[in-house]
């Protein structure tokens, strides 16, 4: 951690509604004249997604899963060195990885690869990371030690299902079927490495819908954010002052000492409430408790 160079991460599997929370940091960064290096967690995937699908077959043929959750298909090693780095510095190289067409264009490349490296700006004021690994662990490689503040955006599974499955057949043109592979194929990565960054975060946001999510692979729609509640669970946090954001989140409750409970439909505008003064704090100290 770096008081000089402090560094944000929103973690959560694909479809979990991390860029929810993107877009109420650019909202707050833009409020408060924060530059901010926006790096995005995809970047540190080994593969492209040709080189992926190969790696799927060969995996399948020696009886293994890899998935896009898993150490085989991401490199930790230089996310880990990239948050020292950039503690250190304020400063390092990162590509981004082109998911739709309309990423890709731009660069004249296909979707499903990288770009070239770049640096980083030499003035920003942190870092800012979306993403699946943020706050990951393992025996060799320790990412979670370099974030100031680890978010977790973590919906109940069948709804982060329904999102991954409707955002992944509409907006990548992926099939039902395709996606469905992926779920089960990333199953052993999901749980030993996606899930236990939930242990360490400072904050969850989990997203609980109110609606039938009871099959989400017969899911037409999303639940809206007004059909949903969110449980919002603090940890070692001592100066969250309860009884105000009780007071201004109209329909919230306490469903543990540790845990506010809040309507969905208000998620944007919780978020800035809990997170702004929290933002304040890390920028003027580089602690946020």
């Amino acid at each position: 951690m770096s008081a000089k160079h402090p560094i944000i991460a929103v973690t959560g599997s694909s479809g979990a509604g991390t860029s929810t929370s993107t877009e109420v940091f650019q909202s707050m960064f833009a409020q408060l004249g924060v530059k901010a290096a926006m790096l995005e967690g995809d970047s540190f995937h080994r593969y492209t997604r040709p080189e992926m699908d190969v790696a799927i077959r060969r995996a399948r043929e020696q009886g293994r899963h890899i998935s896009y959750f898993g150490p085989e298909a991401n490199d930790f090693e230089l996310l880990e060195h990239f948050f020292k780095k950039y503690g250190d510095t304020g400063t390092g190289q990162f590509r981004r990885y082109l998911h739709t067409f309309d990423e890709a264009v731009p660069f004249n490349q296909m979707p499903g690869t990288f770009t070239p490296s770049q640096q980083l700006p030499s003035d920003t004021n942190l870092l800012f990371y979306e993403g699946l690994h943020g706050g990951v662990v393992t025996d060799e490689h320790n990412v979670a030690q370099h974030v100031d503040l680890l978010i977790g955006m973590v919906p109940i599974v069948n709804l982060e299902w329904i999102q991954k499955l409707i955002r992944d057949t509409a907006e990548r043109g992926h099939s039902r079927e395709a996606v469905t592979d992926s779920i089960v194929r990333s199953m052993e990565d999901y749980i030993n490495f996606i899930t236990p960054q939930f242990s360490r975060t400072h904050i969850n946001f989990q997203r609980i819908p109110t609606v039938d999510t009871s099959n989400p692979f017969s899911a037409k729609v999303i639940p809206s954010a007004d059909e949903s509640m969110m449980v919002i669970r603090f940890r070692g946090i001592k100066n969250v002052d309860y009884p105000y954001l009780l007071a201004m989140i109209d329909g919230s409750f306490m469903s543990r000492r540790n845990t506010i409970v809040v309507p969905g439909g208000k998620v944007g505008f919780v978020m800035e409430l809990i997170l702004r003064p929290m933002l304040e704090r890390l920028l003027e100290t580089g602690k946020i408790r």
